[in-house]
C-alpha cells in the first residue's frame, strides 16, 4: 500500500467528519457517492464504493432462488 500522504479532520458532535477536498478528490468522490469504510487493526480506510452490477445480481438472484423455498427455511431453522 503506497502513502501517499495525510491529513486531519474533526469529527462533530454527531459523530460525522468531513472528507477533505484532497481525499475526495483522490478518490474522485462527488456528492451522492457512497464510501467504505474498513476497520484494519486500530486503522481505518476508506475508499469509494463501486456500483454494484445488477446484471451479476439479478443471475444470483435466479442461480439460487432454488434455495428460497418454505421448506428450505425449515429445514434449516434448527442450524
Amino acid at each position: 500500500m503506497e502513502r501517499k500522504g495525510s491529513t486531519l479532520s474533526k469529527v462533530s458532535t454527531k459523530g460525522q467528519a468531513t472528507i477533505p477536498r484532497e481525499v475526495r478528490e483522490h478518490l474522485d468522490v462527488r456528492p451522492g457517492d457512497s464510501v467504505v469504510y474498513e476497520i484494519i487493526d486500530d486503522q481505518v480506510v476508506i475508499r469509494k464504493a463501486r456500483p454494484i452490477d445488477m446484471d451479476f445480481l439479478r443471475f444470483q438472484e435466479h442461480a439460487f432462488s432454488e434455495w428460497l423455498s418454505e421448506a428450505d427455511e425449515e429445514a434449516y431453522r434448527d442450524l
